[in-house]
Order: structure tokens, then C-alpha cells, then sequence
């Protein structure tokens, strides 16, 4: 970041011998806006004053008034840097594919134990510029912002307080743990996990998973308890799914060229769904997860399947 230095214009009105009264006029420049979190750096003005003059029975001279410029960044020395950080970094995973392309519910990652939060110490409290990059509202997930591809834990912290950030294991697939950042961990209604596609730096967002009893909305309008009937009509028409597996979860296989297909942002969507608790098991157990089924089918309707889970990942 370069240095930005702010010039004050003095116009000095000096009056004239016998020349009636001294008129001075000054034309101060406007100083640039200040920029955006983590891009600027504290800098003084400093006034330039004019040579020294006769003193005058009337003087109208002004001096720019000193401006110095919050810094709402934190130093070099607050930076998370990977050096801090304990957890191994997990095997690869491949990128969600594209919309005919389930999201991965849970890929296998190493396990790895909870540290305590390195940034606890480091993050103040969110400036004003910080808030501005979150989500459009207080339960909503964004393709951008606090939740864009390039986002990571501290700008997380930044943005929704330390308090309400914690970096744990969550449960992958097959019993695994995978470390993640956690929003609001204690409280089930606003609970989010991300996983980071560079978990062992806490950067770069691989997964935004809603699951349990959240009432965070995702892009589209996608959240937790919708029927197929407002899937279709949020997709703006009928779409795949797989039948329900060993575990009676059904998955979102192709949106079939609807709306949820192509969100804003470039990140995509997968859904797990559960049937109804009182569906006879041999009516779910005939929609096999072998088998793609239409959201349309009668026979997916009958068992009234709600979505279980939401997935926004890049």
C-alpha cells in the first residue's frame, strides 16, 4: 500500500498599501475517500504554512485543519498467518461440479483437534466497513461478501464479532471430523459452518453448509423444511433427484436448467432432503438412491419429502 498524502491549498490575501480591506479567499482540496477495510494506512497531513507577513488589522487567512484517517485495519502483526495455525492441512478435494453435479454433502478430510482462536486477541471490534462486506441480511448467504470464494475466518470475525466465531471439528462424511469455522456455534437457529478449501490457513471458502435447525436462507431463496412443490417454484420448474440412501437422505441431482442452477456469484447449490417421518419405510425404500427420479414423480410426492440440508460451495 503506497502512501497517500493530502495537500492544503493556502490562498493568502495580503492587503495592499492604502488599498482598503484585505479579501482572501481559500480553496482547500477535497481529500480522497477513504478506503476500504484492509487497504489503507494511517497518514497525517501536514499544513502548509505560508512565510511570515507583516501583521495586518484584518486577517482572513486560514490554515487547512489536520486530517488523519482512522485506520480500521489491523497491523502486519494481527494477521493470520499460517505459521500460527496447528491444524494439518487435509487431503485435496475436488471442486463441486457444475449443476448437474451434487455438491459433496461431506468430503473426507483428516481429522483435526480444535486450537484456540488466534484471532480472538487480534480482531477489534467490526468497523463500519467491515459490516458493509457481510450478507445482504442477518440470515441471509451471499455468493459474495463475508461469503465470497475468497473469504476466510478472521475476515469472518471481523465482520460478525470474535465472540460469535469459533474454529472446530464438524462431522464429515463416515464419522470424519473436518476443522471449520462455526458462526454463532451456541445458538441452533443461527448456527453456520464453512469449510475452507485451505483449512490449515483458514482461507478461501470451499463449502457454506445450513444444516440442524438454522434459519439462514440461501441464494434463491433455498433453506431448510421446503417441500418439492416450493423447489419447483423457486427453480422455476420441475428437477432430478436420487432416491434415498442407507441413511433416508434423498439428493438435488440436476435443477434441470432452472433458476438454482446458476446463482449469482458463481458459487452452486446441493440439497439433501428428508421424507416425512411417517412414511411407511417400504414406500421410501422403493425409490431407490440407484435411481434418478423427476421432483413431479407421484411417487417421490407421496413420501413428502423437506429439504434436510443446504450446500453453497464454490
Amino acid at each position: 500500500m503506497g502512501d497517500r498524502r493530502f495537500g492544503a491549498v493556502l490562498v493568502v490575501g495580503l492587503t495592499l498599501a492604502a488599498a482598503g480591506p484585505l479579501a482572501a479567499q481559500q480553496q482547500p482540496q477535497t481529500s480522497p475517500a477513504q478506503p476500504s477495510i484492509m487497504n489503507n494506512e494511517d497518514q497525517d497531513v501536514v499544513p502548509i504554512t505560508p512565510p511570515p507577513a507583516k501583521p495586518l488589522r484584518h486577517t482572513h487567512t486560514q490554515t487547512a485543519a489536520q486530517a488523519k484517517s482512522t485506520n480500521p485495519d489491523l497491523d502486519t502483526d494481527d494477521e493470520l498467518a499460517p505459521s500460527q495455525l496447528k491444524q494439518p492441512v487435509p487431503a485435496a478435494v475436488s471442486e463441486p461440479g457444475g449443476a448437474a453435479t451434487r455438491l459433496p454433502s461431506h468430503p473426507a478430510k483428516h481429522a483435526a483437534s480444535a486450537d484456540p482462536d488466534p484471532t480472538a486477541a487480534a480482531v477489534a471490534k467490526p468497523t463500519a466497513a467491515a459490516r458493509s462486506a457481510g450478507p445482504a441480511g442477518p440470515h441471509v448467504v451471499a455468493c459474495s461478501g463475508a461469503f465470497s470464494k475468497d473469504s476466510s475466518h478472521l475476515r469472518l470475525a471481523m465482520i460478525f464479532e470474535t465472540k460469535n466465531v469459533a474454529f472446530s471439528d464438524v462431522d464429515g462424511d463416515g464419522g470424519a471430523k473436518v476443522p471449520a469455522t462455526v458462526l454463532f456455534p451456541n445458538d441452533p437457529k443461527r448456527r453456520l459452518e464453512v469449510w475452507w478449501s485451505d483449512p490449515a490457513a483458514r482461507r478461501d471458502t470451499y463449502l457454506v453448509v445450513i444444516g440442524g435447525h438454522s434459519a439462514w436462507t440461501a441464494p434463491g431463496g433455498m433453506k431448510l423444511g421446503l417441500t418439492l412443490a416450493q423447489l419447483e417454484k423457486l427453480n422455476h420448474k420441475p428437477f432430478k433427484l436420487k432416491g434415498f440412501d442407507k441413511d433416508g437422505i434423498a439428493k438435488v441431482s440436476n435443477w434441470d436448467g432452472g433458476v438454482l442452477a446458476d446463482l449469482p456469484g458463481g458459487c452452486k447449490s446441493g440439497l439433501s432432503l428428508r421424507a416425512d417421518p411417517k412414511t411407511p419405510a417400504d414406500a421410501i425404500g422403493a425409490l431407490s438412491a440407484d435411481k434418478e427420479y423427476s421432483s413431479a414423480d407421484a411417487a417421490f410426492r407421496a413420501v413428502k419429502p423437506t429439504v434436510s440440508e443446504v450446500l453453497i460451495g464454490y
